[in-house]
């Protein structure tokens, strides 16, 4: 059974959405300097794309990203921590989860996405990397390991 099967099912899927959502959210928050400023902006500009547009963009993507996570979670399973496994990988798990918005950003018709996207993509792997023990936390809260 991959991440997908037991995060997205319809008791918990919506649970999952919210608390990914507010994950971003804190992550953007902790955020300063210049970078911090960057993508606070480029945030807000997502967010005015219409009401919902990051819950929504967050339940459609979910599944995709759980399935890239398949394989590092499935390592950490193996070794007995699947959790600290994704943490301790941070960079292998970055890549995985940026190779999902990357495909998604190169189908996607909305100038405003593909440009703000375009303009943060050198520094996501960074961003991505510091997250991931928030998203391993999260996780870990709806999956018995």
């Amino acid at each position: 059974m991959g991440l997908s099967d037991g995060l997205l099912n319809p008791t918990k899927k919506a649970m999952v959405i919210d608390d990914c959502c507010k994950m971003i959210e804190g992550q953007l928050a902790s955020k300063s300097g210049m970078s911090g400023l960057a993508l606070k902006t480029a945030f807000a500009a997502l967010k005015g794309v219409k009401p919902g547009y990051i819950s929504d963009v967050v339940e459609q993507i979910l599944p995709q990203c759980f399935t890239a996570l398949d394989p590092v979670w499935n390592e950490g399973v193996e070794k007995g921590d699947p959790i600290e496994h994704l943490s301790t990988n941070r960079s292998y798990t970055a890549d995985a989860l940026l190779s999902v918005t990357d495909a998604r950003v190169k189908k996607t018709k909305r100038q405003i996405v593909r440009g703000t996207y375009e303009k943060l993509r050198g520094s996501a792997k960074k961003h991505v990397e510091e997250a991931v023990p928030d998203l391993a936390k999260l996780i870990s809260n709806y999956t018995q390991v």
